[in-house]
């Protein structure tokens, strides 16, 4: 396990090796620090701009050798997320380096959490909070897939969707309560009345008695928070979705006998 003095000076070589390369225009700290609430198992989040849009790739290879040189790297991959690309890093001592990369052009901050170190930035453009309606049309896409998983004795299958399911109701109820609505990181601020309605929906055992029990729990819930966001929408998808839990288990088991 790393400490915090380990990730600090981790933090600040980086911060100084991209003051140093001249091709770097701007840099911020971002994440858990930036917003004042970094504790012992936070990660490093930094962000960088690219004075060359076509200077992007060379400088991801450049950092990628000097953080494998310096450090012990397990692995690292990309992700891309519109025109910045998320460098993430996994070191032996289990710290996650987190370096975001964008044309000069682009380098801004998507969230509150930016902390500019030195160059400059663009003006800022937070990112757009989770669509209730695609949260909705998510929930009952899952719900369908649940009741076939179910079904057809797809059981790993039918747990995934239930959770699925319930990652985007609780989304649902984050942006209701104007909570971080995505991966999960409002979930714990939502009220105890709120998260107790979905503690019913979590699977206990991987039997089919046991998954449609979960499935009905889920769907009354992800119910619940469709009314408070769209009740007109709640009121007609009720009756369909509640439809979907009513799975014959009796009948199933013995037509596969």
């Amino acid at each position: 396990m790393f400490t915090p003095e380990e990730r600090a000076r981790l933090r600040s070589d980086l911060l100084e090796f991209g003051q140093r390369d001249a091709r770097i225009a701007g840099a911020a700290i971002t994440g858990s620090l930036a917003a004042d609430n970094e504790d012992e198992w936070s990660d490093i989040d930094l962000a960088f701009g690219v004075s060359e849009d076509d200077e992007v790739p060379n400088v991801l290879s450049d950092w990628t050798r000097h953080l494998h040189e310096a450090n012990s790297v397990l692995h690292h991959f990309d992700v891309k997320s519109g025109s910045w690309t998320y460098h993430v890093f996994l070191l032996a001592n289990t710290l996650q380096v987190d370096l975001a990369f964008v044309a000069a052009s682009e380098f801004r901050a998507l969230a509150p959490s930016f902390r500019l170190v030195f160059g400059n930035a663009n003006e800022p453009r937070y990112l757009p909070r989770p669509n209730p309606s695609d949260l909705i049309g998510m929930g009952w896409l899952y719900a369908l897939h649940v009741r076939c998983a179910i079904a057809r004795n797809r059981l790993w299958q039918a747990e995934y969707m239930i959770s699925g399911m319930r990652d985007h109701a609780l989304a649902l109820a984050c942006v209701r309560h104007g909570l971080p609505a995505t991966h999960g990181r409002g979930f714990h601020l939502l009220p105890s009345e709120v998260t107790a309605r979905f503690e019913p929906s979590l699977v206990r055992e991987l039997v089919p008695r046991e998954l449609l029990r979960a499935f009905r729990a889920m769907t009354e819930a992800l119910l619940t928070e469709v009314k408070h966001a769209e009740p007109e929408l709640g009121q007609r998808l009720e009756v369909a979705l509640m439809e979907l839990t009513k799975i014959d288990l009796t009948t199933r088991m013995q037509a596969r006998a």
